[in-house]
Order: structure tokens, then sequence, then C-alpha cells
């Protein structure tokens, strides 16, 4: 019962939210049409109910236009909350797709993401409540962990099926960032924190790709790829700043990011079906690296 019902909300908050703005008869066409009405509109006070879960189970607000009759997602002042509301949206009902579809497992192969398992949540009680973690942690460059890392969290991400968390090393007063599925012994401290007000996390991130955040230079980035590839890129962007020019047989995506060392990884994974076009000191990179390739074969 408790996980139909989450379904039901999850239907709620998907369809206002893939139409846009939608009246209330609108909606409860869709609603006879889904799978939850047996062919009946929905009660009003269901609709009430559904729209206060929203608020508490997603955090946010399903507003009501009186010009228009019609009810939407309302607007957070903050531009990242839709990407973080659509991300939980997507991850509810893919759990719930791969909970219902068990006859089928032995079908289905999914990617790990262990850091999430055992001091997500504990990194994130800590940013609800701006609390110091401490934590021992062990990089993949070094043979013995450091002991006691005292980190107030500022933000977490998620980048290729790992969980890192950034914010303030207290002992070397700096800003750093750390993989969770590196760490052990993570515990939630007494100590309180007030977060820095001149440190905005999504400037913080703005420009970089990937988990390396850096002071550098902000740069144009221009990259061609041929056109079977500009379609994989077009559906999943490399970056929010991304921009396509299509020319005949090719096109030029256009960035304004950081060059880092997970960017740089990211192109020469690539292959051949992308080439740097600019900054010149990015496509010297690139051939660097694969020089070094091709050397460590011919050794």
């Amino acid at each position: 019962m408790a996980r139909d019902l989450l379904n039901r909300y999850i239907w709620f908050v998907d369809t206002i939210r893939r139409y846009g703005r939608i009246t209330r008869a609108g909606l409860d066409e869709c609603w006879v049409r889904s799978a939850f009405s047996n062919g009946r509109p929905m009660p009003r006070r269901t609709f009430h109910n559904y729209r206060e879960a929203a608020q508490q189970m997603f955090n946010i607000e399903i507003a009501y236009d009186p010009a228009t009759y019609e009810y939407y997602i309302e607007g957070d002042s903050d531009p990242h909350a839709p990407d973080v509301t659509g991300w939980l949206l997507n991850s509810a009902v893919t759990s719930e797709l791969i909970t219902s579809s068990r006859d089928v497992s032995s079908k289905i192969f999914l990617e790990n993401v262990p850091s999430a398992r055992e001091f997500l949540a504990s990194v994130i009680d800590a940013l609800r409540h701006n609390r110091v973690i401490r934590f021992d942690y062990l990089p993949y460059t070094r043979s013995t962990p450091t002991r006691g890392v005292m980190l107030e969290p500022y933000f977490v991400k998620i980048f290729r099926q790992r969980w890192y968390v950034t914010g303030r090393h207290t002992g070397e007063n700096r800003i750093k960032t750390y993989a969770l599925d590196r760490m052990s012994g993570l515990c939630l401290t007494t100590t309180a924190f007030e977060p820095d007000p001149a440190f905005d996390a999504a400037e913080y991130v703005r420009h970089s790709f990937g988990v390396i955040f850096s002071d550098g230079e902000v740069r144009d980035v221009v990259i061609r790829a041929e056109p079977r590839q500009a379609k994989y890129m077009r559906a999943l962007p490399l970056h929010h700043s991304q921009r396509e020019f299509v020319h005949d047989g090719y096109s030029d995506f256009h960035y304004r990011l950081r060059i880092t060392d997970d960017f740089v990884a990211e192109i020469l994974s690539q292959g051949p079906r992308l080439t740097v076009m600019q900054p010149p000191e990015l496509r010297m990179m690139i051939r660097s690296r694969l020089r070094e390739a091709l050397d460590a074969y011919d050794r």
C-alpha cells in the first residue's frame, strides 16, 4: 500500500512537470487514463493531499495561477533546484520500476554506486544541520590514510558513479573535495559551523567539469565532432555551457569552462570522434597525452 501511494505521488508531480502548466480538468483527464484511477476522476481531497505530499517529499510547491486556472511547479530561487527535483523523481521512478521487475532481474544490469551506501546519509545530515564531519581518508595516491580529517561540508556531487563531498578543511583552512568511497570511520560531530556567506556552491562548480575544482582561468573551448558523435553530445551535453554550431559534415561545440584533468580525460575517452579546435594549449595537452599513450605501446 505504501509503495502504491508513493507511485501515485510520483505520477502526480511528474505529470505536472511534463505539462509545465495544467488545469484541474486536464489533470483529471490524465488521471482517468492512468493505472491508478479505475476510470474515475481524482477526488478533490485526494488532489490536495497529493499536492501537500509533493511539498513534503520532493520539497517543491504546486502553485496555482487564478488567471489561467492552471497548476504548475513553482520556480525556486535556487537555479539548481529543478535539477535536484528531476533527479529525485527519476531515481524514484527507476527504483520503483526495478523493484517491480524482480521477475526479470537476471536481465537487468545496473551500475554500482558503492559510495552512496555507507556515508552519504551522514554527509547529507551534516549539510542539513551545518555539522562538522570527521573521517579517515585514503586516496589512491597514498599507501597510508590521513587520520581525523575535519571537514565543514558545503555540498555533495555525484560523478561517474562516485559521490564526493566538498567543504572547508578546518585544519588547513581551505576548500577540498573528498570521495566518499575512500573514507572510513566517518562520524557526525557535535561541532556546528556557520557557512561562509561568501561561498556560492553553484558558482563554485559552474565552470568545472567533473570534481576537480580549480581557480584557473575560464577558457573558451571549441570541440569538433563528426555527425554521429554530435548526436550523442546533443543528447547528453558535456557541460551546461554547451552550444552547438552545425556545419556540413561536422558540428562545433562551444564551452566556457576551466581546463582540468577530468575534462582532458573525457576528451581522450572519445578517441578520434572528437577534435579540439581551441584553445591551443588544450590541443597541445591532448597531443601530448596521445603521444605518451603511443610511447607506452611502443615500449
